[in-house]
């Protein structure tokens, strides 16, 4: 019986996604051997797991009421792991139920700067040299020499002091380093062969920009990406440190060391736990960006 006969369209097709499987499996293959990325890849997915069921997990609602017979009882004790905070709320189901709003402004807040930064820097990268470049960088240079953090205190102590506020504001501040970034991609990747033979078919700028560019620079800004997951959590923690995060009912690692600021004498686990958190996540995110970008381009590997 006589093969089915295939277009060369089709050929192309079947041959791309080969291609394609193929590097996938050599770029799994390179993360799964960096121990360290993949305990932070562990790391993370246990923490995301419980901030998801924490309905199902922590022993109090968020809005727990105070139980002050049972104020600063230390880690280890009875129905207490983590021991309790200085109204008698348990301090472990305050930790689970942070993780909600700590994690999810670190992904959100990732998102708008890569969304932005991306646009940007690759409307900037493919018209280099001309007036828009200029103007795309200039805005981006301002934005980027006035002290991130103290931008962030303003901007949140003008709005509404909210969960979604930070978000956005911790976004909307931190795209221009990757902006930077993808332009220099743009830059290169304009002048290659497949860029210019799709140019000559006819291609618009905005396919050459979304269908053939922006493919091919994608490795950097999923590296870039996941290492400003970690910073908006630290911003995210600075800023509920200083009073500015998410009011209550709702809580955050952030808040919880807030609130621990006077008790470190009498309550020091206070503290300790959610800064522990906070290391450990921003931790894990480092590492697996890092275990990304040697995965993806072992020629970075150091």
């Amino acid at each position: 019986m006589a093969a089915p006969y295939l277009s060369q369209e089709a050929e192309d097709q079947l041959q791309g996604l080969a291609q394609e499987e193929s590097q996938f499996r050599q770029f799994v293959r390179r993360f799964a051997r960096n121990k360290l990325a993949v305990a932070g890849l562990v790391t993370l997915l246990i923490l995301y797991t419980v901030a998801i069921f924490a309905p199902h997990i922590a022993s109090e609602p968020l809005d727990a009421r105070a139980n002050l017979a049972e104020r600063y009882l230390p880690p280890g004790s009875p129905g207490h792991p983590l021991g309790t905070d200085n109204l008698g709320r348990d301090l472990l189901s305050r930790m689970i139920w942070g993780s909600r709003i700590s994690l999810s402004v670190g992904f959100v807040a990732m998102g708008v700067a890569v969304l932005i930064g991306t646009l940007v820097g690759a409307i900037a990268g493919y018209y280099g040299g001309t007036w828009i470049d200029i103007i795309l960088m200039r805005i981006a240079e301002a934005i980027d020499v006035i002290p991130v953090f103290f931008l962030l205190v303003t901007v949140v102590a003008v709005l509404r002091p909210s969960v979604f506020n930070i978000m956005v504001v911790i976004g909307l501040t931190s795209w221009p380093g990757l902006s930077y970034i993808v332009r220099g991609q743009f830059l290169s990747l304009r002048q290659r062969d497949f860029t210019e033979a799709s140019r000559a078919m006819g291609a618009t700028d905005r396919r050459l920009i979304f269908r053939h560019i922006l493919p091919n620079a994608m490795a950097p800004i999923i590296v870039s990406g996941t290492l400003r997951i970690g910073y908006a959590i630290l911003a995210e923690a600075g800023l509920s440190f200083l009073g500015l995060g998410a009011p209550p009912p709702a809580v955050s690692w952030g808040q919880i060391l807030s609130m621990s600021r006077s008790l470190l004498s009498k309550a020091p686990w206070m503290m300790l736990y959610p800064g522990l958190a906070i290391f450990i996540t921003v931790l894990a995110f480092n590492f697996v960006g890092d275990g990304i970008r040697d995965a993806l381009d072992p020629k970075l590997k150091r």
